[in-house]
């Protein structure tokens, strides 16, 4: 591996560790040439995995992206770092185990916001209004009241305008249909 201080090709595994749950694991290295000592983390990957967007073009995934997105999300919210990294770690293996390697990111969205509605019921509807692009105080009215009747946590995907997809899918009262 380079040294990320002086470029040189020849660094040593000093230690290995598990990290996250044994879901990756942490070396600490030295360069040969330089003697700086630094941290990488490795992550085992089962298959390349793409994201297909809406306008149909095929985008590598990025875990640090889905990471950021859930981080932010979750920001001043009563959880912390390492069950963010566990949440972002479980929707990777998720993708991963689905056995697709193009994945549509409106599934990969409401995916996250599964799992968000059953951590934090504010960070689920921060990327909502974000993944459902809400542009109006009514598409917020129209999620606040869904949230009561969905018992399951199953979520709606929601093309186009949000307010009239979420009302679509539920009954009066935001209770939602079956």
């Amino acid at each position: 591996m380079r040294c990320p201080f002086c470029g040189h090709e020849d660094t040593q595994v000093k230690d290995s560790r598990p990290h996250e749950d044994g879901a990756a694991i942490r070396r600490r290295r030295i360069c040969a040439a330089c003697s700086q000592r630094f941290t990488t983390i490795e992550r085992v990957q089962l298959r390349d995995l793409y994201v297909v967007k809406a306008d149909d073009r095929r985008v590598p995934f990025e875990r640090d992206k889905l990471a950021r997105s859930v981080r932010i999300a979750l920001r001043k919210r009563p959880v912390d770092e390492e069950r963010i990294e566990r949440i972002v770690n479980g929707l990777v293996r998720q993708l991963e185990a689905s056995g697709e390697t193009d994945i549509p990111s409106r599934d990969i969205g409401k995916l996250v916001m599964g799992t968000l509605r059953e951590v934090d019921i504010v960070a689920y509807i921060r990327f909502a209004s974000v993944h459902w692009d809400f542009r109006e105080t009514k598409d917020f009215a129209a999620i606040l009241q869904s949230i009561p009747g969905t018992a399951d946590g199953d979520v709606p995907v929601v093309p186009g305008d949000a307010a009239a997809a979420i009302a679509a899918e539920s009954g009066p009262g935001g209770v939602k249909r079956r």
